[in-house]
Parts: C-alpha cells; sequence; structure tokens
C-alpha cells in the first residue's frame, strides 16, 4: 500500500518556461574515470564514537594521509562536539563514485573547531547500505500524518537522507511506528516533502532525541530525481529546478562550487 507523498515542490511562476524545457540535460552521473575508495579534500566524513556508536559529528577533510584525517567544521556549522582524546572512533564517507569508505582511528586531536584522527586503518564492511546516505546538517520540519496543508509544523534538524529515508533530530518525543510528514530544505532546491514511519528512536545525552524515519516507498524515477539531488550536494553542484504544466521537472542550470 503506497503511503508516499513525493516531493511537495512549491509552485515557481509559469513565466519563460519554454526558455526552460530547451535547457540541455545535465549529467549528474560521476564519471568513469572517477577514483573508487579514495580520500579527497572536502569530502563529507561522520564520525562516530565506537563504544557507544554515539554520532560525534559531521565535517570535511582539510587533510589526510594513510596513517591521519583532519576535519573541519562544513560550511554553516557552529561548534564540533568535543570527545576524549585516545578514544575509538568509526568514521564514514562516500567517494566521488558514491561509494562508502569505512575507517576506524583513535582521537588525537578534538576541539571545537578541529577533530584529529590517528591510527587511521580502512574497514571492509561486509553488509553495505543500498541507499547512498548523505550525511548533512539542514532545516526541516515534522507534521501530523493527518496535518496535509502542512500548517502545523514541528521544526527539528536534519542528520542525514537517502531514497530510503532520513534521520533527524527534534526536541519532540515521538513514538516508534508513528507516520507523520516530512518537510527538508535541502541547500538551495525547493523544499522536498516525503510521508514516513519512525523505525528508531534514541535519546541524547543533552535532552534532544533522533529518529530515524524510512520514507514510504518510491518510484524509480523518483528514486533517480533524489539520487540525483543528494549526488549534487555531496559534489557541490548546485541546480535550479522548475516543474512543467506536465508536472516534469527540469533543470534551469547549474554550477559547481570551487
Amino acid at each position: 500500500m503506497g503511503i508516499f507523498s513525493f516531493f511537495s515542490r512549491e509552485r515557481d511562476d509559469d513565466e519563460d518556461e519554454d526558455e526552460f524545457l530547451e535547457e540541455e540535460e545535465v549529467q549528474y552521473a560521476p564519471s568513469r574515470e572517477a577514483s573508487s575508495g579514495q580520500v579527497y579534500k572536502g569530502m563529507q566524513i561522520e564520525v562516530t564514537l565506537k563504544d557507544s556508536r554515539e554520532p560525534l559529528l559531521t565535517g570535511q577533510v582539510t587533510e589526510h594521509n594513510a596513517a591521519v584525517i583532519i576535519l573541519a567544521r562544513l560550511p554553516g556549522e557552529l561548534s564540533f562536539k568535543t570527545a576524549p582524546l585516545g578514544a575509538d572512533v568509526s568514521l564514514v564517507g562516500y567517494d566521488k563514485r558514491l561509494v562508502p569508505i569505512h575507517f576506524s582511528g583513535t582521537i588525537e586531536e578534538s576541539t571545537r573547531t578541529s577533530f584529529k584522527v590517528k591510527n587511521l586503518k580502512r574497514e571492509i564492511h561486509a553488509e553495505v547500505r543500498d541507499n547512498f546516505r548523505l550525511p548533512y546538517s539542514a532545516p526541516a520540519a515534522l507534521y501530523r500524518q493527518e496535518d496535509t496543508l502542512f500548517s502545523t509544523p514541528e521544526e527539528c534538524q536534519l542528520v542525514d537522507i537517502s531514497t530510503g529515508g532520513c534521520c533527524v533530530q527534534t526536541d519532540y518525543v515521538h513514538m516508534e511506528d508513528e507516520i507523520l510528514r516530512i518537510r527538508v530544505k535541502l541547500d538551495d532546491y525547493t523544499p522536498l516533502t516525503f510521508l514516513g514511519q519512525i523505525v528508531r528512536c534514541m535519546e541524547r545525552g543533552d535532552g534532544k532525541f533522533r529518529y530515524g524515519i524510512l520514507f514510504a516507498q518510491l518510484t524509480e524515477r523518483e528514486t533517480d530525481s533524489l539520487n540525483k539531488t543528494l549526488y549534487n550536494l555531496q559534489m557541490g553542484i548546485k541546480e535550479t529546478h522548475r516543474r512543467t504544466s506536465g508536472g516534469s521537472w527540469y533543470n534551469s542550470g547549474y554550477h559547481r562550487d570551487d
């Protein structure tokens, strides 16, 4: 039974629409020459404490070699959460072909603006997620399932997102299996809205709660569209979209951040 309500985007004006239909299609797929399994400067890395399996922070690579990796804050982010030196951590990121890369290591430096891990070791995980999961902090809102007009938002923060679901952090208590609507604002894109079900609940030490939300099943076209958006965000490509009278979404141009 499909409980999914796909990306409810705010309609743009219809003026100049024909111009956008003539735009050349943007190529989203990574090139065949892109290196697989390679860490690169600017790559987003999610860090988790091994003992508690609690997400610690998400940062971007500024320096790295075979044994050490240094992370800085993502653009727009405030301070890092600090952790004890010598603690063991797990790290995961995605290369330029969106292949997950896993590491383990030991915290050598942990400040509010910099995070350094030593004794870096590559890990092979037999079970890999079917969906590319992008760690991404962005404003979001939860709504009751019956609130189809999105009139009563519960403000929250996106932690990560994939075509299968997302993780959000909020001050409010929800129950596992609860069905609700989620609206997410990703960078300069118009808001995306999903129907989903809470499948995981976790209370954090700071009085906040994190919820893993499973999206209602997407169609193949919807999955492809969201995958393209996540790839663009991962690679620093910004893009705008316009909607035709028939409901299709077209590119209105893009650029890569340098």
